[in-house]
């Protein structure tokens, strides 16, 4: 199946999204697809859409091979839909895309340039649960807004079957290349036998959470776990010089018993501390607290690196709402995070400030840390779940607790 022959996206969205400088891995779903569904379509869904598509796309491939490939590999070809049309007991889609997961030998044949990708053979194509050694991007079919639709494709292929993987593509029209090029692809120079072949570098994402690099001599802000009683020490100054220096908290108010039953977040700007935030979770949602960032950096990002990063790593916990207490003035600012005042609950008031309950719905992580992970996932740093930890690196040593062996 050829890369779609038809307009990826208007010249005009090409022309706002080369300015906002969009990359395909940084596209948020949440702003830029919020208004669309992507969903798994059966073979009705897929017959009905290539027939679409084949008034658009020369050369296309049949019908017959896309079912093909999608009975090999369900993951191969997602449908999308407007929101407002999609109905889950009979669900219908408006376009699609569609990509080829390659193993090994798949990714030979690429760099030979004798990957058949018209009539791809299943056999070079990753199994359901597999992770590939490459992604090709097979087709697309977007009409209108339906562009949106790679953000949360890139979602899909953020879990940890498919991070880090680099996407190959070839476009064939003009437009095709100036969408990819917005997006990051470029052509890849390493493949000197398949010509024309462009490529998304994919690079390992460092969660938000987890951006701080200490000395690393830059001025980017940089969230990380206080871990140390040195962090806390931060943690503490940075509240103290806030809550208690500027909104006159009084001491036993401020550090409530709660600091030692909490996660808390610290946001740097280079290696100086400016911001932190205080974590709590309960059964079924987390919560956020204690949001400070020194006055001489608020007119900084901190504050909503703090928030992303927060919200990322109750994801990551597998929690699917969060809940914060936000004082009445912010709570605009609150609702850019996709917070909204809960129903049916009134204003309160503590420590001479008026505050409102907010809450905010999480889309579920693929990857978050849940009951029957990897045992030595689980026992990694706190925020450090994308790093092998040190208690791995003890594997390597034989068991040798006397007590296992000793004759009774």
């Amino acid at each position: 199946m050829a890369q779609s022959h038809r307009r990826l996206a208007s010249e005009e969205h090409v022309r706002r999204t080369r300015q906002e400088k969009y990359r395909l891995d940084e596209l948020d779903p949440a702003r830029i697809a919020g208004d669309l569904v992507m969903f798994e379509p059966n073979e009705e869904i897929i017959t009905d859409l290539v027939a679409k598509a084949r008034l658009s796309i020369p050369g296309l491939a049949l019908t017959s091979e896309a079912i093909k490939v999608q009975r090999h590999n369900p993951n191969c070809i997602m449908a999308l839909t407007r929101k407002s049309k999609f109905d889950p007991a009979a669900p219908a889609g408006e376009g699609f895309i569609a990509i080829l997961p390659l193993n090994s030998i798949g990714m030979e044949l690429l760099r030979l340039n004798a990957l058949e990708a018209t009539k791809p053979n299943v056999k070079f194509l990753a199994r359901p649960g597999e992770r590939p050694k490459g992604i090709y991007l097979w087709a697309i079919f977007a009409p209108g807004s339906g562009a949106a639709g790679m953000a949360l494709l890139m979602r899909k292929l953020a879990s940890e079957q498919y991070a880090g993987l680099d996407i190959y593509t070839r476009p064939v029209t003009p437009e095709g290349r100036n969408f990819l090029q917005v997006l990051g692809f470029a052509e890849d120079t390493e493949i000197g036998h398949a010509p024309d072949l462009w490529v998304f570098r994919r690079r390992q994402k460092t969660p938000l959470y987890d951006t701080y690099m200490p000395n690393s001599g830059k001025k980017d802000i940089g969230v990380t776990v206080a871990r140390t009683f040195d962090d806390l020490m931060r943690v503490a100054a940075i509240r103290n010089s806030v809550y208690i220096g500027e909104q006159e908290c009084p001491y036993d108010e401020e550090y409530d018993g709660n600091d030692l039953a909490a996660v808390h977040l610290l946001a740097y700007i280079g290696d100086e501390p400016v911001g932190c935030m205080r974590l709590r979770f309960f059964a079924d949602f987390a919560k956020f607290e204690r949001v400070a960032v020194r006055k001489e950096f608020r007119k900084s990002r901190a504050a909503i690196k703090l928030i992303q990063a927060g919200l990322k790593f109750c994801q990551k916990k597998g929690y699917r709402r969060v809940i914060g207490h936000a004082q009445t003035r912010l709570t605009t600012f609150w609702t850019r995070f996709g917070f909204r005042p809960m129903e049916d609950r009134t204003h309160f008031v503590f420590s001479d400030y008026a505050y409102v309950e907010m809450i905010a719905d999480l889309e579920p992580d693929p990857d978050a840390v849940i009951l029957g992970a990897d045992p030595y996932l689980m026992i990694r740093p706190e925020g450090r779940w994308h790093i092998p930890g040190i208690l791995e690196n003890s594997a390597s040593r034989a068991a040798t607790n006397p007590l296992a062996t000793k004759k009774r």
